[in-house]
């Protein structure tokens, strides 16, 4: 659906969002959302389907429609960043023919980030969160890598590289915005890191329900960073979320 009704906005479908959900997200109810978008069936809805919602102009549990749409948008692309670092380990660790396309697509995602973060602080500011973020990813890939070998040397300098870069991502957050807490998104970092780890670990040893468990930590993990990064935005430039 390219254009929505006069009085609804148009609105991406996320990955476990329902009709029932999105309307009670937006003041609105199912039957209402159907009748705006012929066709949808209410258990059939995909993520990246696009349909159109009412526009209340209300806030929703006390939440703008445009932090919501922040907030969905911020924690799409921190799920997207731990999905595809997994798929990038996986294949490294078993040696899959898929390891270049799935690398690709995994150095996309601190594109999308700075994207989010663009409208707010400006291209050179994005740009430099974005080369941060994707030196993060490489040594995460060179690590693995190294891990597999056996070069125990070289993982542990590119351990110490991994860290460091995580300081340096907390410390350049808290130089623009003074609502991310320099120490609060080292410790998240840090913890992003450890688990990561970990999860790596466990699929170069075959301990796969290890590494499934350990998954299931870095996604809620991820989702935290993901609502921290709105919070400070918000409360950085409160008149856009009106």
């Amino acid at each position: 659906m390219s254009s929505c009704p006069a009085g609804t906005f148009s609105y991406t479908i996320q990955s476990g969002d329902t009709l029932w959900l999105l309307a009670q997200r937006y003041g609105t109810t199912v039957d209402a959302i159907i009748a705006d978008n012929p066709g949808v069936v209410p258990n059939q809805i995909v993520a990246g389907q696009v349909i159109c919602i009412k526009n209340t102009n209300a806030k929703i549990n006390g939440i703008s429609k445009a932090e919501d749409d922040l907030k969905s948008s911020m924690r799409m692309v921190w799920e997207q960043h731990v999905a595809w670092t997994r798929m990038t380990i996986i294949s490294i660790a078993e040696n899959l023919q898929d390891l270049e396309p799935t690398t690709k697509r995994l150095l996309r995602n601190p594109t999308d980030m700075a994207a989010l973060l663009k409208p707010y602080y400006g291209e050179e500011k994005a740009s430099k969160f974005e080369s941060l973020m994707r030196e993060h990813l490489v040594i995460a890939a060179q690590l693995v890598k190294a891990a597999k070998e056996g070069n125990s040397k070289l993982a542990a300098d590119l351990e110490k590289k991994w860290y460091t870069n995580a300081d340096e991502i907390a410390a350049y957050l808290n130089s623009i915005n003074p609502y991310w807490s320099e120490e609060m998104f080292k410790e998240m970092l840090h913890v992003h890191l450890a688990l990561t780890k970990a999860e790596a670990v466990a699929r170069l040893n075959k301990n796969y329900t290890t590494d499934i468990a350990t998954y299931d930590k870095i996604e809620l993990q991820a989702l935290e960073m993901a609502d921290a990064f709105t919070e400070g935005i918000v409360k950085q430039f409160p008149n856009k979320f009106l």
